[in-house]
């Protein structure tokens, strides 16, 4: 049986999507912190268990008769080490085989702002004794095409990576990587460090948008500062910090990779960059809140 926990977020969906085209429904198991927000999961024969990184009593009901368990890293910045530590012991406790972690790309040297927290969880992993695999995601497309509706209103697509280049993949790409670890064989202890196959700059995705909107939409290169304020408009001022931060080391190569790992995993081309503009205009627009 395969547990995936945070299973009601955008990337938990995709991996359970991606399982249901493997394994039966019933062998799969949807952590969840709040099951109510599951039914459309449990309507697809998945089962939902309460999980909740911060009750240790919920994880150790929800890994019984486990075998294999994907941890993907929570969204509580400054609050995720213990959290995860909490998961972690608990799958050890239910005598899973294999515990996956959703980490970061190349965690344990990158200069991401990011990197600590996964770096600590990686090591508490790696020392458990349980048998794990690091699935080191690079960036999702998702980050940066999420701004697409933005750049149109305005006029611009704003950042601050300069002539940066990120190898950017799609949460689906990630998902489907997620999956084949899940459910194949010969990945106990191993760490993959997962990117897209063809890297892209800022100034070309605003040409790409530009190109299928026929709208010239231009990229403004902007000191991190007051790209983190743009951000800050609609991110808690944190995140859009680190988010800011991830955009300037972008220009060091904090992002980019070319060992094609993930399309090799996946035993396919990962999503490309025009494939994700599409993909990103044709998406209805984010309701307000």
């Amino acid at each position: 049986m395969i547990a995936v926990t945070g299973a009601t977020g955008h990337l938990g969906q995709l991996v359970i999507d991606a399982l249901l085209k493997k394994v039966p429904a019933s062998e799969i198991v949807a952590a969840v912190r709040t099951p109510a927000k599951a039914k459309a999961l449990a309507a697809k024969g998945v089962q939902v268990r309460e999980a909740d990184y911060s009750r240790p009593e919920t994880l150790t009901k929800a890994f019984e008769g486990v075998d294999r368990v994907l941890l993907i890293s929570g969204n509580e910045v400054g609050q995720r080490v213990p959290q995860h530590r909490a998961v972690i012991d608990a799958a050890k406790a239910a005598g899973v085989r294999l515990l996956a972690y959703t980490s970061l790309l190349r965690a344990d040297t990158t200069p991401l702002l990011l990197a600590p927290e996964h770096v600590a969880t990686e090591q508490y992993l790696q020392g458990s004794g349980l048998p794990f695999a690091l699935l080191r995601n690079g960036w999702y497309f998702e980050n940066q095409t999420a701004a697409l509706a933005f750049a149109l209103q305005h006029g611009a697509l704003v950042g601050a990576s300069g002539e940066g280049r990120v190898a950017a993949a799609s949460r689906a790409d990630y998902a489907a990587a997620a999956a084949e670890v899940l459910t194949s064989s010969g990945h106990e202890n191993q760490i993959y460090e997962l990117a897209g196959d063809t890297s892209y700059s800022r100034a070309e995705l605003a040409a790409e948008v530009s190109k299928q909107t026929g709208k010239t939409i231009p990229y403004r290169d902007l000191p991190e500062g007051e790209y983190a304020k743009i951000l800050a408009g609609f991110l808690p001022a944190e995140i859009a910090g680190v988010l800011a931060n991830c955009e300037t080391l972008t220009k060091d190569g904090a992002l980019d990779d070319d060992t094609h790992t993930l399309s090799k995993l996946i035993g396919r081309p990962t999503t490309s960059l025009s494939e994700a503009v599409k993909a990103a205009l044709a998406a209805p627009p984010a309701p307000n809140h």
